[in-house]
């Protein structure tokens, strides 16, 4: 399997759907508003088996200071093969310069997993959203 990575937006709705069902990803119920959110993004890395979506990563920023990184996912039957781990580390090299590239754990799992690539998780910080259930 050679997984090869990419710095684009070309990908279907199905494809980007396929993946965020494969981690059972509230977000993947609205694949239209899904591709718009990717294709909006200033960057967005993708990893692939052929023609297969297997990873993606994105971050919006702002020009100057902070990057955030909205998703970081990978397929089930392709996670321990290093592909977060290059996904992420293409985001910290475009970022490299920035004060703060942040991202949302949430859980122990995904703690851990961050803290081995690098992040660090803020005592003085605590993650605030507004959540909808459903969206039309």
């Amino acid at each position: 399997m050679i997984i090869r990575y990419k710095d684009t937006k070309h990908f279907t709705k199905s494809q980007v759907q396929e993946l965020f069902q494969s981690v059972n990803w509230i977000s993947a119920n609205y694949p239209d508003r899904l591709l718009t959110a990717f294709k909006n993004c200033e960057t967005v890395y993708s990893a692939w088996d052929n023609e297969k979506l297997v990873g993606i990563v994105n971050a919006v920023d702002d020009g100057a200071l902070t990057a955030f990184v909205p998703y970081l996912c990978v397929n089930p039957s392709y996670q321990g093969k290093g592909i977060g781990k290059e996904l992420l580390n293409m985001i910290k090299e475009k970022y490299k310069d920035y004060l703060y590239i942040e991202l949302i754990a949430e859980n122990e799992g995904l703690i851990k997993y961050y803290k081995s690539n690098g992040f660090n998780c803020l005592d003085t910080s605590f993650v605030c959203c507004i959540k909808k259930n459903d969206l039309k």
